[in-house]
């Protein structure tokens, strides 16, 4: 089939590369216009972008799809489909009714959960059990269209925000490949999303990222690992941001006997930093300060020496002082 391709980030390269990979011929590639990136803020193309010249496929990066110049480039490539995955721009109606076929988005949830921008941190946060892929026939509302494929993954004890990532790129690039087979056969059938239980992955802001000692150690330990890798939990230790990348729940004989206030350090060894919270406790087991590399505790506890009795500042504290951000 002649497809479009439309995605942005890392996790739509394994669907690119599947669908080249499967004889599909794209013709066109949709990604948003180079941005600047990094610690030097350097303009850098998409991952999508480098992918799709790789393969030699036209990119075309317009700043909006309003514009009837984009309209027409768009007719011209005469696609049978439009994939769309993580693209990042909202698609109006008159560019998912030039392709023949319409438009099918690869979606990281098993929709109607978790319809929006950061389905995979949400799942995480919210504990879920089970996250997977939809392929989805885009309509004009926010991934309400049927459904034509879906897939469970189940989400480890200590999965991450990156290791589900990884997980469900792959398995989106494996089903967008099973639909277009279908769609190409006449045999794809698609299914309207029930109307019960839908949620919403609202794209996830920077206040999130900022550790709450007051929440239950259970949801600090779930924030931990949704933003791992991306954007990184933070905690304030001495005015200073530390990224705190992993943790484990600490058992209840050390919780019970009382251990301060949330946010204080009550225990101190080569396997991690003990944090009161407001329910239970937290051991932090893998830190990074500003400038410097993810250590396990024990190597960054050489680094920066911590004792019991000392504080991660409260949220309140942080929210009215200046911050020195990593």
């Amino acid at each position: 089939m002649r497809v479009i391709f439309a995605g942005t980030p890392a996790f739509s390269v394994a669907a690119l590369d599947a669908l080249v990979a499967a004889g599909h011929s794209v013709v066109l590639v949709l990604t948003q216009p180079d941005r600047p990136s990094g610690r030097g803020l350097r303009t850098a193309p998409s991952a999508v972008k480098a992918a799709a010249e790789h393969h030699g496929i036209p990119v075309l990066q317009p700043e909006t799809l309003k514009d009837p110049a984009t309209h027409a480039r768009l007719r011209e490539a005469q696609a049978d489909v439009l994939v769309v995955a993580a693209y990042g721009l909202i698609l109006p109606q008159a560019v998912l009714d030039l392709p023949r076929r319409g438009a099918l988005n690869i979606h990281a949830s098993l929709l109607p959960r978790w319809r929006g921008a950061a389905p995979i941190q949400r799942a995480l946060l919210a504990g879920d059990l089970v996250s997977g892929v939809s392929i989805m026939q885009m309509d004009a509302g926010l991934d309400t269209g049927p459904v034509l494929l879906s897939e469970p993954v189940g989400i480890a004890p200590e999965e991450t925000g990156g290791t589900l990532h990884d997980k469900l790129a792959s398995l989106g690039a494996r089903l967008i490949v099973t639909a277009l087979e279908g769609l190409s056969r006449g045999a794809a059938q698609a299914t309207p999303q029930p109307t019960e239980g839908v949620t919403y992955a609202h794209k996830i802001g920077k206040a999130e990222a900022r550790i709450d000692w007051r929440r239950a150690a259970v949801e600090i330990e779930r924030q931990i690992r949704a933003f791992n890798p991306f954007p990184g939990a933070l905690a304030r230790l001495r005015a200073e941001d530390i990224k705190v990348w992993r943790s484990t729940l600490v058992s209840t004989a050390l919780v019970s006997a009382g251990v301060g206030s949330p946010g204080s350090i009550f225990r101190v060894d080569n396997e991690g930093i003990a944090v009161a919270c407001g329910v239970g406790a937290l051991r932090l087991t893998e830190l990074q300060r500003a400038g410097g590399k993810r250590l396990s505790a024990d190597a960054f506890l050489r680094g920066c020496a911590v004792a019991p009795g000392e504080s991660f500042e409260a949220v309140a504290a942080i929210e009215s002082s200046p911050r020195r951000p990593i």
